[in-house]
């Protein structure tokens, strides 16, 4: 359970890499001051809540100026009575590449407890972390924050249905790539209403959390802001639904359907 409910948070949430630079908008989708807040849930139960915010940052890196991303993850009702999870994550990504220089993790789940660090350095290909060295495929590397940050601002217009996309994170000891597919866009409800949506559908391995056939479905707004809405995945035994809750200090307005 210690990778699972983290696993699928980020599945929902992010792209992952190939070996080619992606390219990107040339204006951040987010601003400093948003937050967003979604509920994953178990059948009808609310298993989990998490928070992501975009702060500025006073911290620079090679002399270039940062944004802040920081994500907090907890159980909750039930789940928080059996396995209790209070995560933190903080990623220091560039204001004009949106690539990370810096991340670090505080995990809390059950007994469980760690703190992972890693320092990326992009133009060498390297991410030093807290369990070695690891020799990146492209200088487009990030942790599983900014990932998310990143894939909202891709380029994305001159995609077709069936196209797909790469991108490729570092997490606690290995650096991974994930599939997406682009399936063209459906209108769905939400809590902030009825939303025009682009309709993603990441590939998954198999093993203790997923079936061979499982599916996994993300939908993103179909506008400036590009911030996922909802997702689906199936898991060994039903299936899991994350859904947003609220969406403050956005850049654009919603893609809201009337």
């Amino acid at each position: 359970m210690r990778k699972s409910l983290l696993f699928i948070v980020v599945a929902f949430l992010s792209f992952r890499a190939a070996a080619q630079e992606l390219p990107f908008v040339k204006e951040p989708v987010f601003q400093p001051g948003e937050v967003l807040t979604y509920k994953l849930k178990y059948g009808f139960i609310t298993a989990a809540e998490g928070t992501l915010k975009v702060l500025n940052s006073d911290l620079k890196f090679e002399g270039n100026p940062t944004y802040k991303l920081s994500v907090d993850g907890v159980t909750s009702g039930t789940f928080d009575i059996f396995y209790k999870i209070r995560d933190h994550y903080d990623s220091y990504i560039d204001k004009v590449n949106l690539k990370p220089y810096f991340f670090q993790e505080n995990i809390r789940e059950g007994s469980y407890r760690r703190q992972d660090k890693a320092r990326f350095n992009q133009e060498e290909r390297k991410v030093v972390a807290t369990k070695g060295t690891f020799i990146a495929p492209s200088n487009q590397t990030f942790d599983l924050v900014s990932s998310y940050y990143f894939a909202r601002s891709l380029d994305v217009s001159k995609m077709k249905s069936g196209d797909f996309v790469k991108l490729n994170y570092f997490l606690s000891d290995e650096i991974s790539q994930l599939q997406i597919q682009y399936l063209g866009k459906e209108v769905i409800k939400t809590k902030l209403g009825k939303i025009s949506c682009l309709k993603f559908s990441p590939s998954i391995k198999p093993g203790r959390i997923f079936r061979k056939d499982s599916k996994l479905y993300l939908w993103i707004t179909d506008d400036g802001n590009r911030v996922p809405v909802k997702a689906q995945v199936e898991i060994l035994v039903g299936s899991v639904i994350m859904e947003i809750k609220s969406a403050d200090g956005l850049r654009y307005p919603l893609a809201i359907v009337k």
